[in-house]
């Protein structure tokens, strides 16, 4: 599983191949100045303390200010490359995210908590923002300076060398290999309790009023404190972990001077090495161990971001609930939607939720579908929408089986009001180009219009450019549903899907909605799908489902004097309701 998402990690990033070459040449490059800068330091004091004339010294002075100039260019250099390529990795993977989600929601979804998917989606995208910076590119620039560094030392003799390389490879290596054995798990559990504490966070947030309203406040407080300790627990295992590491490098880094001067000793009594040799390479020496110290770090990183990204590919494993045709057809003109003998029921549930419902529906023909929760009204139309996938030879476009065409097609041919509509945290106008992005000033207006909202459009401060806020909670039920028909009009699909769309207003506001809607789909088809009884009578058809399977069909004439379920539901409505249609059943939708 970690080689898998290591690979899918690395890539991702084969498009930036040449930025991250760049990158680590430029990070190679700070280092070996470092070293540079250090190394002619040693040699100009060393030098100048035997007293030569200036002359002598004037390579190692320019040397030192050379270096110590590129040394910072580089690490400028080197931190906006590397964290340009960071922002491209970041990128791509939330471009990455996005289209494994897209083909799930909404049914595939449904057993991930909103949550946890807002974890994945920041949560652990920020934690492989350190992938690249902390976690690879450590390890290739380190590979660099390690060779660079034994060829230089090794110069002055192999021994030299190989002692260097030892001790690199001990710190650069070893102590990363025994970070990661040991805090392995204190990475994944960070990033796990790092998961838990925001989907905690969220759930509370979205039943902050229910809490409340139980006096169950304080309960949710200790636990999201008991999550926000685990979380802190697991990070302070980490940091305690990762200065443990830091000393054992510091301790490395002091036993390897020792042992190249241990080493450089004999060569002094040879002759082959001088005073001011041994100076250079003792900080050079010093110097070189900048590259490898990251890497115990960077192991601590690569943990973290193999499990972060093990959780944002998991999706990408999960089988779309809607799978598109490998070769699908391309939707053709006029709108003839038929349903013969739709049956379905959700996964993991024994009951239908549809059993055996027929329909037609040819262009301009209007139809109701009434029931009580859970008679399978909602379903219809998810299953219309391809939000669900019906079984084959049941639902038909134009004589063509709906799942010949793919999901995006499909959805292309209806304009959608619900009764939960949602408005972004944006202008009015942003909301409105949802249904239609290329749509003009003119078109905007003129939708406006035709959903009777120009009144509440000419009191905004900024007109079309005023903002909603979240969830549009500046306005009220029916201007929220008139913006929802203003959708649907732009829009302007052969068929219109109603689903409750006056389930929260007023009888005057829902009448109102009515004439709107019945007004703009003359010439168009028509599902309203409702559990209140008014303004049927613009129907051609209604049917009535009653557990799944179609109990009753016909006019509002028909039923009412069929004396069935239709005509029972209408009298107990006018009963309970006199002055306003109430509702069927407990007023919640299927």
């Amino acid at each position: 599983m970690r080689a898998r998402t290591l690979r899918q990690l690395l890539g991702l990033m084969r498009p930036f191949a040449g930025w991250v070459a760049l990158s680590v040449a430029l990070g190679s490059a700070t280092v070996v100045s470092a070293m540079g800068l250090l190394g002619t330091s040693a040699h100009l004091i060393a030098a100048a303390a035997l007293q030569p004339s200036v002359a002598e010294l004037q390579v190692a002075i320019v040397g030192v200010r050379f270096f110590g100039i590129t040394r910072g260019v580089f690490r400028y250099l080197e931190r906006l490359v590397s964290h340009g390529v960071n922002l491209r990795l970041l990128a791509a993977l939330r471009t990455r995210l996005y289209r494994s989600l897209e083909p799930l929601a909404p049914a595939g979804l449904g057993q991930v908590q909103s949550g946890d998917l807002l974890s994945r989606a920041v949560g652990d995208i920020e934690t492989l923002e350190n992938f690249f910076v902390r976690g690879l590119a450590p390890v290739l620039t380190a590979a660099v300076v390690t060779l660079g560094a034994a060829l230089f030392v090794g110069s002055y003799d192999a021994s030299l060398g190989s002692v260097l390389v030892i001790g690199l490879a001990l710190s650069g290596v070893g102590v990363p290999w025994l970070a990661r054995r040991m805090q392995a798990a204190a990475g994944r559990q960070v990033v796990d309790a790092r998961a838990d504490y925001r989907t905690a966070w969220v759930e509370t947030l979205q039943g902050l009023g229910d809490l409340l309203a139980f006096g169950r406040g304080t309960d949710r407080l200790e636990l999201l404190e008991a999550s926000q300790a685990r979380l802190e627990a697991h990070q302070r295992r980490l940091a305690e972990g990762n200065a443990r590491m830091n000393a054992v490098n510091l301790m490395i880094n002091q036993f390897t001077l020792w042992a190249v001067l241990a080493a450089a000793l004999p060569l002094m009594e040879a002759g082959r090495l001088d005073g001011i040799g041994l100076a250079v390479l003792s900080l050079v020496t010093l110097a070189s161990f900048e590259a490898v110290l990251p890497l115990g770090t960077a192991a601590q990183q690569l943990e973290s971001s193999l499990r972060a990204g093990e959780r944002v590919f998991a999706l990408e494993q999960v089988p779309p609930v809607v799978p598109d045709p490998a070769q699908p057809a391309a939707p053709t003109l006029g709108a003839d939607l038929r349903l013969r003998g739709l049956s379905f029921r959700y996964p993991d549930s024994a009951e239908w939720a549809l059993r055996e419902v027929g329909l037609e529906l040819p262009l301009g023909r209007r139809i109701a579908v009434v029931g009580a929760s859970g008679s399978g009204k909602t379903s219809l139309l998810r299953l219309l929408l391809r939000l669900w996938d019906a079984p084959p030879g049941q639902i038909f476009w134009n004589g063509v089986e709906i799942h010949a065409y793919r999901a995006d097609d499909v959805r292309r041919l209806f304009s959608v009001v619900t009764q939960g509509t949602y408005l972004f945290s944006a202008s009015v106008r942003q909301n409105l180009l949802l249904a239609r992005p290329g749509a003009s000033e003119a078109e905007l207006l003129e939708a406006v219009r035709q959903a009777r909202l120009e009144p509440w459009l000419a009191g905004l401060p900024e007109g079309l450019d005023t903002w909603i806020g979240e969830h549009g909670r500046q306005m009220s039920g029916g201007e929220r549903q008139r913006l929802a028909v203003c959708r649907a009009i732009l829009r302007d699909a052969p068929v219109w899907l109603l689903d409750e769309p006056t389930a929260h207003l007023d009888a005057e506001n829902e009448r109102a909605l009515i004439e709107t809607v019945m007004e703009r789909t003359q010439g168009k088809s028509l599902v309203w799908v409702t559990h209140r009884l008014t303004g049927l009578e613009h129907m051609d058809e209604i049917l009535v489902l009653d557990g799944g399977r179609l109990a009753e069909r016909g006019t509002v004439a028909a039923l009412e004097a069929a004396g069935g379920l239709y005509a029972r539901t209408a009298a107990i409505q006018r009963a309970s309701f006199p002055t306003e249609e109430g509702t069927f059943s407990d007023g919640e939708p299927s």
